[in-house]
């Protein structure tokens, strides 16, 4: 089980040393262009070219994106669509971030690497923490720090 740390501040600007992972969620239609992604692609265009050039999204998903010496970006294909759907149901898939997570933690313990986000999946995909929060211990083995933007 991780250790989830939480701070205040920007999830672009990991902190800490060695090598990071800056996990987010991505949607499965190609749609790029609100919430965290914004500040992704101000920081570095890399992310956002990859995951346009895929063209195929599908859910459960991780691209993990080299974009500085010890910084990574996790595109995380969790998200159905990009609203709820007819009957109510947010876009967030959370059988979808357990695939992705589990594919993003490998990674990480091969390479040694921490993960960084926020509050993943809980802004326009409509998640809830306390499930996220709960798949993150018991997927990730890793330590983890959640950025909560002030």
């Amino acid at each position: 089980m991780s250790k989830i740390n939480y701070v205040v501040g920007d999830a672009t600007q990991p902190i800490g040393d060695g090598k990071k992972i800056i996990c987010h969620i991505c949607n499965d239609i190609g749609a790029w262009g609100a919430g965290f992604v914004l500040a992704l692609s101000k920081r570095w265009a890399y992310p956002e070219q990859f995951y346009r050039a895929r063209q195929k999204y599908p859910l459960g998903y991780a691209d993990v994106l080299k974009v500085e010496d010890d910084i990574y970006v996790a595109n995380m294909i969790a998200q159905h669509r990009c609203h709820a759907d007819g009957e109510g149901n947010p876009p967030i898939r959370y059988t979808a971030v357990i695939e992705a997570l589990t594919q993003v933690n490998r990674v990480a313990v091969e390479t040694g690497a921490t993960l960084h986000m926020p509050r993943i999946g809980c802004g326009l995909a409509g998640g809830k923490w306390k499930v996220i929060e709960r798949i993150l211990k018991e997927v990730v083995t890793v330590d983890v720090t959640v950025y909560d933007l002030k």
